[in-house]
């Protein structure tokens, strides 16, 4: 059986559980629920219209959503941050089938809350061949309502083990989006959706082609 992107992701969380105190785990177990309970962790519905964004990729080029979309459908994916490593796997494994993304006509943008720099550093540190946008102030991803507030036990959590989302997305920005994917086609409409609040699990790129085949 070929390895998949979530035994991958397994074995980041088996990793990092051995080596985090059980009180600051079920914080961030407790976190993912909180998540679910806010009512955010399901997106914009399949059959909605997507509103329209601009924003700057890693290079400080503009890009726009129904420009792109003018060109085919959009695989848009939101994740949390280079400093996290569900994240950079996920990044990777898609890099992995971007070939095939581009044969069936389609493209694929990743959006974070981090800073234009940080996202050229992850572009380059993973050779990512896709649009890699920064959405600084959360507003897109408040827009597709994925977006929260990082609570304050998690972020104790975060900067005991010297992570400060500030030196990523900016100063006294604490808001990250749900891991998420959309399947958009040329009419801007939704027409797959993977949100889930646990960001220990991403969508297996198997499961993204076989949906973007059906477009």
């Amino acid at each position: 059986m070929m390895p998949t992107l979530n035994n991958d992701l397994q074995k980041i969380t088996d990793k990092w559980k051995e080596t985090t105190p059980i009180e600051a785990w079920n914080i961030l177990e407790n976190s993912i629920k909180e998540i679910q309970s806010l009512g955010i962790a399901n997106g914009p519905s399949i059959g909605n219209k997507v509103k329209d964004f601009t924003l700057k990729n890693a290079e400080g080029e503009i890009v726009n959503l129904y420009e792109e979309l003018s060109k085919g459908p959009v695989i848009l994916t939101f994740y949390r941050g280079s400093w996290c490593p569900y994240c950079n796997r996920q990044l990777r494994a898609y890099e992995e089938i971007i070939n095939e993304i581009k044969q069936i006509g389609a493209s694929l943008i990743a959006i974070s809350p981090q800073t234009p720099d940080n996202s050229l550093t992850i572009q380059e540190k993973h050779n990512l061949s896709y649009h890699v946008l920064s959405d600084t102030k959360g507003l897109t991803a408040a827009k597709y309502n994925i977006l929260f507030d990082v609570p304050n036990d998690v972020k104790d959590v975060y900067e005991n083990i010297g992570l400060d989302l500030a030196d990523y997305n900016g100063p006294n920005n604490w808001m990250l989006p749900v891991p998420s994917t959309f399947m958009i086609d040329e009419t801007g409409t939704i027409r797959f959706s993977y949100v889930n609040p646990n960001y220990m699990e991403r969508l297996e790129p198997d499961e993204l082609l076989e949906a973007l085949k059906t477009l």
